[in-house]
């Protein structure tokens, strides 16, 4: 027979060619993707080829066409959302794994890490001794997981199996508008409807107010709701608030319902001292999450899940048997990788096919130890304070949501201009035309903020500075071309 006609070997020669492609694109002098999209459109958007062109010709179209259009999120310029590129050893392990391990099965080096470097995490994040993570592909489907458990644990209360027999009777979830949506999405996929999202009124700087989830919670259990979690913040999407852990765990407690905390962002948050003290508490979390992906400079794709009992997840996600699984695997006589799949993950979440993440996140905390993560988050906080102080010390700028983690929320004032919202989505959306600064925005309390998150390796004061800089600048454009269309 035939070889393929896929290149399999010879990595060397052609990941260096890619790294200096890579290497070239991290320089960021290219132009935005969009001020060529033609060409690069034209050039890619060829019909389906009956015959390939080769690896090197391929390699060619990729340097030539696609790098250099990519994303700017990993330019230590931009600051949207809660995002950025990955460090180069992020990249290097994940290209590892996808070569050595293609899969998070077997008694692997590569799955050996899966559970080290979700006890590191744990370790490093203070979390109680008895909680064992999973990893999936981000805070979206980390929160489903540790959702599923806290409704597998509450219908389980009531002596109904929901995984097996659904949701049978209204239940409640709790959490504050500050909440990611994706809670809302989870609420919808296991099958306690959108709908079951009781949202509890927040104070002014965006934290739940334990006083208004008790009294939820007293009429609810009138109204014969099942209670089946309540969802705290450790540093909100919106602007990095966290919520009274320690008052809402009690209140959970106190009650008998599962206490979630969503740390996706927030987590690696309790490595700057100052900061420390808000996370009181969070040793009373049944399940908490968070993302390598943000903080922590790894690819995206990146998620984790913790909580006290594991075996709940398995209930909660169990396959049950598979005959293609039948005599594969043994646990005596283990002499080979393939004896035995390992740890059961894929009984424990939503996902079968998934990649070795565990050696991602052990290289990128081996890298830099605790020290060097605890160095980056302090200059991600601090970058924000900075922002704020000179938001608080320039006449035509104020701050909009003061920071607690790395968000801060400020926005432009001009007394020639009626509605500030619109005179700031104006400068934003300048901004990002711009490219040399890119925040993203929010609303709070119906005013709209620029909205700088600082989370990449890359990023520091200069970009800060420049940010602020830049609002200034375009901000004083963007008005002075309302006067001249005015006069």
């Amino acid at each position: 027979m035939n070889a393929d006609r896929a290149e399999c070997g010879h990595l060397t020669e052609f990941s260096a060619q890619l790294a200096r492609q890579l290497d070239e694109f991290l320089t960021f002098q290219h132009p935005d993707a969009m001020q060529q999209a033609d060409a690069w459109r034209q050039a890619l958007g060829q019909p389906i080829p009956e015959n390939g062109i080769g690896i090197d010709a391929v390699l060619a179209e990729l340097g030539q066409w696609v790098i250099p259009n990519g994303s700017p999120i990993p330019n230590p310029g931009c600051t949207s959302f809660i995002t950025t590129g990955a460090t180069t050893i992020g990249a290097l392990a994940t290209l590892a794994g996808s070569v050595a391990a293609p899969q998070r099965l077997g008694l692997t080096a590569f799955n050996f890490l899966e559970e080290l470097s979700l006890d590191w995490m744990a370790r490093m994040f203070g979390l109680p001794e008895e909680m064992k993570g999973l990893y999936s592909s981000g805070g979206s489907v980390a929160n489903l997981v540790a959702l599923g458990a806290a409704r597998q644990a509450a219908f389980e209360g009531v002596g109904i199996d929901p995984a097996r027999d659904g949701v049978t009777r209204p239940c409640r979830l709790y959490a504050s508008a500050e909440c990611h949506h994706s809670v809302q999405r989870a609420a919808a996929v296991l099958g306690m409807g959108r709908r079951s999202l009781c949202e509890i009124d927040t104070d002014e700087q965006g934290r739940m107010c334990p006083s208004a989830l008790r009294r939820q919670l007293m009429a609810d259990r009138e109204a014969n709701l099942l209670p089946v979690a309540v969802i705290a913040n450790a540093g909100s999407t919106n602007r990095g608030a966290i919520d009274p852990l320690r008052e809402l765990g009690k209140i959970a407690s106190a009650y008998g319902i599962w206490f979630h905390v969503d740390g996706a962002y927030g987590l690696p948050g309790i490595l700057d001292p100052r900061v420390q003290p808000l996370y009181a508490g969070l040793e009373l979390a049944d399940s908490v999450i968070v993302d390598p992906h943000k903080w922590l400079g790894a690819p995206v794709g990146i998620g984790a899940t913790y909580v006290k009992d594991r075996e709940l997840l398995n209930r909660a996600f169990t396959q049950e048997a598979a005959t293609y699984l039948e005599g594969a695997c043994t646990t005596e006589g283990v002499a080979h990788s393939m004896d035995n799949l390992g740890i059961p993950y894929a009984d424990m979440g939503v996902e079968l096919s998934a990649p070795s993440r565990g050696a991602v996140v052990w290289a990128l905390i081996r890298e830099i130890g605790v020290t060097g993560l605890r160095e980056r988050i302090v200059r991600h906080n601090s970058l924000a304070r900075h922002v704020a102080d000179r938001a608080r010390a320039h006449p035509n700028l104020e701050v909009v949501s003061a920071p607690t983690l790395s968000i801060c929320g400020f926005r432009y004032l001009s007394d020639r201009w009626g509605d500030l919202n619109d005179l700031n989505r104006r400068i934003h959306r300048r901004m990002v035309q711009r490219g040399r600064a890119i925040p993203s925005t929010t609303l709070v309390n119906g005013t709209l903020a620029i909205r700088p998150c600082f989370v990449g390796a890359r990023t520091t004061l200069k970009e800060a500075d420049e940010l602020v800089d830049e609002v200034l600048s375009v901000g004083q454009e963007v008005a002075q071309m309302n006067d001249e269309a005015a006069g």
